[in-house]
């Protein structure tokens, strides 16, 4: 696949084209590219969120895990209350545990008895 194929794929993938889809998903990962995951993720595909989550946390991307979790993805609460409590991210794991999370609140009840 060349940079040329590219906006070729994605027309098709705009058309519904699960296969396009699939391919461009499996080239954003390769290329690292967390832009073309959240576009695709955006349009709805769960592979693409899932692969969003994994670059984003590999990559330690707070905002865009944030995003997710904010819009109620509880894979991306998941890895955004991991990389806080690596972090020791208190101010993070408070506004999560005042949303709700019971998984922040315990972090950050084991943090702050440390």
């Amino acid at each position: 696949m060349t940079e040329h194929d590219l906006p070729a794929l994605r027309e098709r993938a705009e058309n519904g084209d699960a296969t396009a889809i699939d391919e461009l998903v499996e080239l954003a990962v390769e290329r690292g590219d967390i832009d073309e995951l959240r576009h695709l993720a955006d349009g709805g595909s769960t592979d693409a969120v899932d692969e969003l989550i994994q670059l984003a946390g590999e990559l330690g991307d707070m905002d865009e895990l944030r995003r997710l979790a904010d819009g109620g993805n509880a894979d991306a609460a998941d890895q955004l209350i991991e990389l806080a409590t690596e972090r020791d991210d208190l101010d993070e794991l408070r506004r999560l545990a005042g949303l709700g999370n019971t998984t922040a609140a315990e972090q950050l009840a084991e943090l702050t008895a440390e």
